[in-house]
């Protein structure tokens, strides 16, 4: 910029501030000049989660933390499908989702063999496209887990899934349609363990109508969230999974670069760095169990650990 005067325009909020100077003054007008940030005075960040429950409260942990920040955050709950999340995150239409790194790696890589935080990671982030990013990782995990009755396991003498060996051709399957088609869901099961079973029905995405086809015989073996406080309440028995089909699923955030300020991607990394597996659990059965408001959850967990209002 040349000598002389100069005028600029800044709007923060609802305040509009027109500052004029000679450049003998320009420091005492960089305070007003502070308020224009590259985040666009206004724009939202769009939080979006899939449709189940967990989903919804990590997008409301992610919203609330953005706001203690001054960050304005719209809420978009219960979109659907990874693939219908992850087309509008490529788009730009949403800016954070919570996600499970395995998870998305296996959609992104079919054949991907990693199976650490670090190594899982580094190949999710060779396969987004140049506008994402995932960010840090949380220690907590939500792994898919095969679930049985307490019944099956004991008539059957069953502990881990390579134990299904002898039964699985007169077993019906039960998960979210998804699993079907994954490497970490039937795919892997029949080359990883040799399991093929007698069928497989999709009741919902591993949630409640899962859980009820599991006690009414309407599924033999289910797919069930590690933190399905559902687990607990019914006595069901979880396979250990012995031969490491189904990885890691560290929760991370995976977000647009476009839209989301240095703030933000501070704030959802402090979340990570307190969120542990049993904390996550906990939280879960606060509101699957206790019924409680996510939003009441989220707050007063983030107020908890420091990071609320």
């Amino acid at each position: 910029m040349s000598g002389g005067n100069f005028i600029k325009v800044c709007t923060a909020g609802s305040k509009t501030r027109v500052v004029g100077a000679a450049l003998a003054v320009a420091v005492a007008v960089t305070g007003a000049l502070s308020a224009c940030s590259s985040h666009k005075s206004g724009s939202k960040v769009v939080v979006g989660s899939a449709a189940f429950p967990e989903n919804a409260l990590l997008m409301e942990i992610y919203a609330q933390a953005l706001e203690s920040k001054g960050i304005s955050v719209e809420r978009k709950p219960n979109i659907g499908q990874r693939d219908v999340i992850y087309q509008q995150l490529k788009a730009d239409s949403l800016t954070v989702v919570p996600e499970y790194n395995g998870a998305l790696l296996t959609y992104l890589d079919k054949t991907a063999t990693a199976t650490t935080t670090d190594t899982v990671d580094r190949a999710v982030t060779g396969k987004l496209p140049a506008n994402l990013r995932i960010l840090q990782p949380a220690a907590a995990q939500d792994n898919d887990s095969l679930v049985v009755t307490s019944t099956l396991a004991a008539k059957d003498n069953l502990k881990q899934i390579s134990d299904l060996a002898p039964y699985a051709k007169d077993l019906v399957l039960g998960s979210a349609p998804e699993f079907k088609t994954r490497q970490q869901g039937v795919l892997g099961l029949k080359s990883v363990y040799n399991l093929e079973f007698k069928d497989f029905t999709a009741p919902d995405y591993s949630g409640p109508q899962t859980v009820s086809a599991l006690q009414h015989g309407d599924a033999d073996v289910v797919d069930l969230h590690s933190t399905d406080p559902s687990i607990k309440t019914n006595g069901f028995v979880v396979l250990k999974d012995d031969q490491h089909l189904f990885g890691v699923r560290n929760v991370v955030p995976l977000v647009s670069k476009k839209n989301l300020p240095a703030a933000g991607v501070d704030a959802l990394n402090a979340v990570s760095a307190k969120l542990d597996t049993t904390t996550l659990t906990g939280l879960v059965e606060q509101v699957k169990t206790e019924k409680k408001d996510p939003a009441d959850v989220a707050k007063s967990w983030l107020t908890s650990v420091g990071l609320g209002k």
